[in-house]
Parts: structure tokens; C-alpha cells; sequence
């Protein structure tokens, strides 16, 4: 199923909650939505858990790297 069809089906579905349920329903299908985008990404391998988490140590080199720029 190419892009352009899941974004599609994505429109429709948003489209659908927020005629029918309003803004609240709207939201609720959007986070979700996101919540499986999230959860299909990491199934398939595109995604580690770990690219979530930043390490403190990464977040210390890079404001050293700032600070010599």
C-alpha cells in the first residue's frame, strides 16, 4: 500500500471523528493514530526503543560542542 493511500485512509478516518464525534473524538483518533504509526515503526525495525532516550552523557558533549563553536 503506497503512502499516499494510508494517508488517505488516515484523512478520512480524522475526517470521519471529527464530523461524527467532534474535537474531542478527533484528538482521541489523532493520538492514537500516532500511537500506531509509533508502534508499526518499531515492529518493522525502522525504529529502536532507545532512539526515544537521550543519554545524559550525549546531551553533555553536545552543549560542550556548542560552547567551542
Amino acid at each position: 500500500m503506497s503512502k499516499a493511500v494510508v494517508g488517505l485512509i488516515a484523512g478520512m478516518a480524522l475526517g470521519f471523528a471529527g464530523y461524527f464525534g467532534g474535537f474531542w473524538a478527533f484528538l482521541l483518533v489523532l493520538i492514537l493514530g500516532a500511537v500506531g504509526l509509533v508502534a508499526g515503526r518499531l515492529m518493522e525495525g525502522d525504529l529502536e526503543p532507545g532512539d526515544f532516550i537521550r543519554r545524559r552523557d550525549d546531551h553533555q558533549r553536545m552543549r560542550d560542542d556548542r560552547r567551542q563553536a
